[in-house]
């Protein structure tokens, strides 16, 4: 008897319970369907065509949203809105010419470019925190992840050979840096002694980088500096890179004369395998020791590079030096471009980093060609001094920009190699100047 009604007790509380859950289902399903029934209206096919009218960006750009917000979540001014974004498109536009007609390092110009425009198309929002381009952005830019692989990539392309056969080349490179630290003093005097601009010293700092016509390096200092600036300084700094077949050039001949340009250099000697070995550990070791604010980059660089020259990983060296860059180089420029969008790049204060960009370019492009001339005051072999540009880490464009000047003067003057030497050591003299920097405020 007691077990029945043990029974008939667990049977009415099971049903119970049931009841209990399916009232709360139902609640559940009313108050869902009410929901529905009060955020959804019917609408005519004549409201509904006007509604998709009203979306295209055509209206977007004639009669923007006065509540449009940008990337950050701020609001937008009108001129931003509307001929801000047409003429960011016109300068995609500049930029794709640039890069497929006049072949000014497309691997870069092109996803910037591409970048740049997703940017600017009205309400898609693509670079904004949950748009396409954002997420890139804050998948490898911000977090300095691309630059450090892109450098694993150019360690891995890279020939220390040019620079060890000629180890004072190197001064070259050094000298190049001069337009890093220049427009450190040039920012300082802008804030300084103007009212438009005011820059801190810590933003200071990351935009000289610009100088050393090293993007990874740009991008890696601003992040740690000056987060806030880090697109108009990524894009300032890569267009630059970009650019070195037009900036360098003017620059080069009006520092050198016909029979300067004309100095052969003598054929380069043979650098055993085994110096290649040791040299990147030695770099390395002397980073650690020195100044280990730079080691993210230089450490990246010497890894790229030792296992090149080991010959026993190709793979990995192979895929390092294909692949892995490609596909970063892709990610990379398209955060770049995601920059581009009219409201950050429109402001005063990135037309000012775009102009102290310049100006830091062409002191270190003229600081590498004066050094190269000061050497040949000195007895030993004369240096072209065409090669002292290349002291700008934009590698290997501005090797090739001086070769192809020097070919300009004498088609049997091969200065490639040469060149060389100075380019693969202002990337580590780029590196070090960062280091330097980041660590001042440490």
């Amino acid at each position: 008897m007691k077990f029945f009604i043990l029974k008939l007790l667990t049977l009415f509380m099971f049903m119970g319970l049931s009841s209990a859950f399916a009232s709360a289902n139902v609640s559940a399903e009313g108050a869902s369907s009410t929901h529905k029934e009060e955020t959804y209206q019917s609408r005519s096919f004549s409201e509904m065509t006007s509604g998709f009218l009203m979306s295209t960006g055509i209206v977007a750009l004639v009669s923007p949203d006065p509540d449009e917000l940008n990337s950050h979540g701020e609001k937008m001014s009108d001129f931003h809105k509307s001929w801000g974004r047409v003429i960011m498109i016109l300068i995609a536009f500049l930029l794709f010419y640039l890069a497929i007609k006049k072949g000014f390092e497309p691997l870069l110009l092109l996803p910037i470019a591409f970048g740049g425009l997703l940017a600017n198309i009205p309400v898609a929002d693509m670079a904004g925190p949950e748009g396409f381009l954002g997420i890139i952005y804050h998948m490898g830019l911000s977090n300095q992840l691309f630059p450090i692989i892109i450098f694993m990539g150019v360690g891995a392309m890279t020939d220390f050979g040019p620079l060890l056969s000629n180890p004072k080349t190197a001064l070259l490179g050094g000298a190049a840096q001069f337009g890093i630290f220049g427009t450190l003093v040039g920012a300082v005097a802008l804030s300084q002694y103007t009212t438009i601009f005011d820059f801190t010293l810590k933003q200071a700092s990351a935009i000289s980088i610009i100088g050393g016509a090293d993007g990874p390096t740009s991008i890696f200092i601003a992040t740690n500096l000056a987060p806030e600036l880090l697109g108009a300084i990524a894009v300032a700094s890569y267009s630059y890179m970009a650019m070195v077949p037009i900036i360098q050039p003017p620059i080069m001949k009006a520092l050198t004369n016909d029979a300067e340009r004309r100095i052969k250099m003598t054929t380069l000697r043979h650098v055993s395998r085994l110096e290649k070995l040791v040299f990147p550990i030695v770099v390395l070791v002397l980073a650690i020791l020195v100044l280990p604010e730079s080691t993210p980059l230089i450490g990246a660089f010497m890894f790229g590079n030792f296992l090149k020259e080991s010959s026993v990983v190709d793979r990995l060296s192979d895929t390092m030096q294909n692949a892995l860059i490609n596909i970063v180089t892709i990610f990379l420029g398209l955060a770049v471009g995601s920059k581009l969008a009219s409201d950050q790049f429109l402001v005063p204060e990135t037309l000012a980093i775009l102009a102290l960009g310049i100006v830091a370019f062409s002191v270190g492009t003229a600081s590498g060609v004066i050094m190269a001339k000061i050497m040949n005051l000195f007895p030993g072999h004369k240096i072209n001094p065409l090669i002292g540009s290349a002291g700008v880490s934009a590698v290997p464009m501005a090797a090739r920009v001086s070769n192809k000047v020097g070919m300009e003067y004498d088609r049997s003057n091969m200065l490639l190699m040469h060149a060389m030497g100075p380019n693969v050591a202002g990337v580590i003299g780029s590196a070090v100047a960062a280091g330097v920097l980041i660590s001042l405020f440490k």
